[in-house]
């Protein structure tokens, strides 16, 4: 389950419904979530993640 507040965190992040990878792990690390979380919140709020660091995207 995700918790409201990440769900906030990335949508506010997010613009035209893209997140960038790099700016996933911003969001992490400043707030203290989890990658998990960031993924687990873009999914359910139907956002992309972008440039990929690793190429999974």
């Amino acid at each position: 389950m995700v918790k409201k507040d990440v769900e906030k965190i990335v949508a506010e992040a997010a613009e035209n419904g893209r997140l960038s990878c790099a700016r996933a792990h911003e969001l992490a690390k400043e707030h203290g979530i989890s990658l998990k979380e960031i993924g687990e919140a873009a999914d359910k709020l139907q956002i992309k993640i972008f440039a990929c660091q690793l190429g999974c995207f």
